[in-house]
């Protein structure tokens, strides 16, 4: 069954543009993530959240590999070591695909 993740990013606006450039290089990296089926980085229109990172995953499976993964380690090391944080906080919501078209 197909799983999707939404991780709503609350991010200092002054970190936008760093969090933005991240983000970029991950969408080519994502792209031979097995089953990895989409990704999508989200600019909110609203200020309450400021990005939304959208996954879509052939199933939970892979998307909990994924999160063991070396690959998934070393795409977030530099959260860790960063003297300021971007996020303010974050949301993670997953889903099992029902029905799609």
């Amino acid at each position: 069954m197909m799983y999707v993740v939404m991780n709503e990013l609350h991010v200092e606006k002054d970190q936008h543009e760093m969090v933005k450039g991240r983000f970029e290089k991950s969408k080519d990296r994502m792209k031979d993530v097995d089953g990895c089926v989409e990704f999508l980085f989200l600019e909110s229109e609203k200020e309450d959240v400021s990005f939304v990172v959208f996954t879509k995953w052939d199933s939970k499976e892979s998307y909990e590999s994924w999160l063991n993964s070396d690959a998934f380690r070393s795409a977030h090391k530099g959260q860790q070591s960063s003297d300021k944080k971007p996020m303010t906080d974050n949301n993670l919501r997953s889903f099992e695909v029902v029905f799609h078209t």
